[in-house]
Parts: C-alpha cells; structure tokens; sequence
C-alpha cells in the first residue's frame, strides 16, 4: 500500500508539474490601438503587452504624441486588472526604424539611445524596451540603411542597454522568422545573457513582396516551404541558443495573396500580395459566400481558403492553428507565445482565448 501511495504521489506531482510548465510561459501581445480599445480585451490572460511603437528622435526613444503618452499611461493603469502583467515600449516596426542603423553606429548614439529609454520606463513606470529593427545588416524597408556593421552595432546596442537599465527592467527584441534575417543579422552567442527574451516574428514569412504565394505563418516546414515557427526553432537548436529564450509568433491576421493560375488551391504558385484582414473583421461564414473554400494543411498545421473563381488564397492562423502552437511552446519549453496585435483580435471569443484554454487545459 505504502508504494502504491508513493507510486500516486510521484504521478500526482508529475501531472502538478506538467500542468505547471504550461501555465508557466508567456503570452506577449504588441499592441498598437488606442488608450480605449484596449479595455475590451482579456488583459488578465496576457503576461506582457508591448506598446507598438515609439520612435528615435535626435537619438532619443521618443513617444511620439499626447494620445501615445496617454496609451502607455493607460497601459499601465491595466495592471489593476492584472497585477502580474508587464509593459514593455517598443522601438521601430515596419518602416519606423530609418535612422537605427546611423544611431546605433557609435557609442554615442547607443548611451544617448539608452539612457533615454530608462528615463522614458522611469516616467511611464514601464517594465522594458523591446527593440523592433527591421532588420540590422539585411535589407528591410525601403530606402532604410542597412549595413554589414549592424550585426555587430546591435550587440553593442543590447550590451549598452544592460549596462544601461541593469536587471530592473526586461529587454528584448522582434526577430524576422526567415533564414536571411537568422543567419545575418545577430550575433546570437553574443546576445544571449544579455536580452530577456526574443520575439520570433514567425508571421509574414510569405508578405507583400513575395512573388510565391504561400502559408504566412505555418508552425512547419512542408516541401515547398522551408520559413515556419519549427525552422526557426531548429536553427536555434542548432546554435545552442536558449530556447527558454525564444517566443514564437502567432497573427491575429490574414493575407489574401492573388495567384497567376488555378493551381493547387492556390498555395506555391507565382502571384502577389493583395491585402490584410484582422481577425476581428473574418467570418467563415461570409468568405465562403464570397466563394473561398477552407482547407488545412496537415504537414503545416495551417488553414487556408481558396478562391477559385477569383484565384485568390487566404492564409491566416485560427483556433486549431494557434492551439498548436500554443502547445508547441509549452512542449519545447520556450519562453512563450507573443502575436500581432491584440487590436486584430476579436475582443470576446478571440483567439487570446484559445492560447489561455490551450495552456490550462
């Protein structure tokens, strides 16, 4: 009897701490809406939102107008709701980041940058920076700099940042999901002990300058398409880099790419990116009137929807896609999950919902 108890007790405590492990990650939403907005989604199921973003101005981390301030004040102000939640400022974005490659190029402009930023999470009373370049040493937006020295310019930049804010507050940075961006632009050993955690932005991995059609944000690798959530995974695998390091990303959002012929559902033919639906704005229902056909792709562990008359593919994450996902990165011990945005969600019922049940279930 007294080993079928002990027996009991270490089955007990196993399913305790797998249940723990899971409950354990982060779920990490940029937000990009309005002081407002925000109020109507679930903050208590959330562990960090990222204010999407500020910006450099003469070197400094610059909050750009009145109703921004307001924002991250009300942020903030969530931590009623959710006293456990963190706020962190983002810098950058798409297109927002066209004098990082100059600022953070000297020493200078790397302190100037940093002692900005605390003074800036000091006011606000904000947890702590995540940096959103796009994309040191790779061409990224238009028209922006890049350089090969930003590899090495974006270690100095992280290491003045900790010397910079210490351990008070939290750093981390957005990272491009696809292999140019992984094998380029950081110098991952270097950065490590350094960043608190990193944002895989395993989404837009087909975008609107791909020329193939394709899964935007696939958890897998399938035979046409190498860029996915477990490629980038592998790669930090492969590098010893911590993968309780590593949030993946997830879309609150789709894209509708046009392709040249009626092939294969649409999906790895030659085409163009049309435009984006928030997945506040889909209903199933209404696009299969239009005369999409939904389909998921068992080797991805992704939902599209073709149109066949029009040639159109919409791709996008749903409940089954971000379940999965979810559960990869309890599984694989990462830091977490983190999306663009939570303002694309659905307010109730959103897929914020479904990453909380995934992990507590």
């Amino acid at each position: 009897m007294k080993k079928i108890f002990a027996l009991g007790c270490v089955l007990m405590s196993f399913i305790a701490n797998a249940q723990t492990n899971h409950k354990k990650i982060s779920v990490i939403a940029y937000y990009a809406g309005d002081a407002k907005s925000v109020d109507a989604y679930p903050i208590e199921k959330l562990t960090h939102i990222i204010y999407s973003f500020c910006h450099l101005k003469n070197n400094k981390l610059n909050v750009d107008n009145a109703n921004d301030t307001l924002t991250i004040q009300h942020l903030v102000e969530l931590k009623q709701r959710n006293p456990s939640l963190k706020v962190l400022l983002s810098l950058g974005g798409w297109g927002g980041c066209g004098p990082c490659s100059k600022t953070f190029s000297t020493d200078n402009g790397r302190k100037i940058f940093a002692s900005s930023a605390k003074q800036l999470m000091e006011y606000f009373k904000t947890d702590g920076v995540d940096m959103d370049w796009e994309y040191p040493a790779i061409e990224g937006f238009p028209n922006h700099q890049y350089l090969p020295s930003d590899k090495e310019n974006f270690t100095a930049l992280m290491k003045t940042l900790r010397d910079t804010l210490g351990k008070k507050y939290e750093i981390s940075f957005a990272a491009g999901g696809f292999e140019n961006y992984l094998q380029q632009s950081i110098e991952w050993e270097k950065i490590k002990g350094l960043v608190d955690f990193v944002n895989l932005m395993s989404y837009d991995l087909v975008n609107g300058n791909s020329t193939i059609t394709g899964h935007h944000t696939p958890l897998y690798s399938t035979p046409q398409q190498i860029e996915s959530v477990d490629n980038a995974i592998h790669f930090f695998d492969s590098i010893y880099f911590p993968l309780n390091k590593v949030a993946i990303g997830a879309a609150m959002y789709g894209r509708i790419f046009n392709a040249d012929i009626d092939a294969n559902n649409g999906l790895y033919q030659h085409g163009n990116f049309d435009h984006g639906i928030s997945w506040k704005n889909f209903n199933l229902d209404s696009m299969q009137q239009q005369g999409y056909v939904y389909y998921w792709d068992d080797i991805a562990k992704a939902p599209y929807m073709y149109n066949k008359e029009l040639k159109k593919l919409f791709s996008y994450d749903d409940a089954h896609s971000l379940a999965l996902k979810t559960k990869y990165a309890a599984d694989k011990g990462l830091y977490g999950i983190m999306f663009w945005q939570l303002g694309d969600d659905k307010p109730v019922n959103g897929l914020v919902n479904i990453i909380d049940s995934t992990l507590h279930h």
